[in-house]
């Protein structure tokens, strides 16, 4: 459901309003009954979900199409609370246990906070992806961003910007690739068009402006192009971006967090969905955060949220 106190809830039952998605497959719920009652409440829908307590066997439920596992809990006001980040970090525990024991075959999660997660105790996991990370025990993962107009992948995922350059590795930039590669296939691009993007203004300018492209990302993707991956760059990333909207490139890797999402946000901030690439079974989850600011007043879009459950069950049927 992610943080209880953030807009999770609302998009949730209002997405899951719509009988078609919910014909596509079976949803279990990890979350909290009241935030999800308040918001179908103020949206005008009913409570149309079948409520078991965390605990209960779910699958004594099988006759209903959506299934809350509920931990329990009053209402929440919006905000970032240690209790909050102590219920989103258990809900997404318990969606990594379904997935792993084979009782569900893809999850979305929910928006959290991080700060609600640190104030929780939870300072390993500095996100999802991280934690899904070590759960699943991948050895590579990768932060890909799905939406009608762009594609991105990252190379690095929450890192202040001043570290970046320290982590880049020729790795880090292979893998960002490899893995875009292999997403893209299964999403039913047969062969991708992959642009890498540069670190620095100018990709370097030929070094006068950093020499990480040289260093760095041109390995990278020479490595890619030998394994047999249509990988081309690295290109500046104030220019690459128009390209790949004009259908030259299927994939756009991205050197750093907000190289990459400023533009996938800006062109599909209601359809862009985070797909974590790299694990076992399908993650995806909305690309926008908690939204305190908003919540609790019904004026949250479920367009994010609803994407990333169509492209959660579209991949969990691709696997089967």
């Amino acid at each position: 459901m992610g943080d209880p106190g953030g807009v999770g809830a609302e998009c949730l039952v209002k997405a899951l309003a719509d009988k078609d998605r919910r014909r596509s497959a079976r949803f279990l719920i990890f979350g909290s009954a009241q935030p999800m009652r308040d918001a179908a409440d103020r949206a005008g829908l009913g409570h149309d979900w079948w409520r078991v307590a965390e605990g209960s066997d779910a699958h004594a439920a099988e006759a209903h199409d959506v299934v809350l596992i509920d931990s329990g809990g009053e209402r929440f006001a919006p905000g970032a609370t240690r209790e909050g980040g102590r219920l989103s970090f258990r809900w997404v525990e318990r969606a990594i246990e379904s997935c792993r024991h084979g009782s569900a075959q893809g999850m979305v999660t929910g928006p959290i906070s991080k700060t609600a997660w640190h104030a929780a105790g939870h300072k390993r996991f500095p996100g999802h992806t991280e934690l899904l990370a070590d759960r699943f025990n991948a050895k590579r993962v990768g932060m890909l961003f799905e939406s009608p107009k762009l594609r991105v992948i990252l190379a690095t995922v929450h890192l202040p910007l001043m570290d970046v350059r320290n982590v880049l590795t020729i790795g880090r930039v292979f893998d960002a690739i490899d893995l875009g590669n292999e997403a893209c296939k299964r999403l039913g691009i047969e062969s991708p068009r992959i642009a890498v993007c540069g670190l620095n203004p100018h990709a370097g300018e030929g070094g006068l402006l950093g020499d990480e492209e040289t260093r760095i990302i041109e390995p990278a993707i020479e490595h890619a192009v030998r394994t047999g991956v249509h990988a081309q760059g690295p290109f500046p990333g104030d220019t690459i971006f128009n390209r790949a909207l004009g259908s030259e490139f299927d994939l756009v890797v991205a050197m750093y967090h907000d190289q990459g999402l400023i533009p996938v946000k800006l062109l599909g901030w209601d359809r862009a969905v985070n797909v974590t690439c790299g694990l076992p079974v399908p993650r995806t989850s909305p690309d926008h955060g908690t939204a305190y600011d908003i919540a609790g007043t019904n004026r949250a879009d479920p367009g994010s949220t609803a994407a990333a459950i169509d492209l959660c069950v579209k991949l969990a049927r691709n696997a089967i």
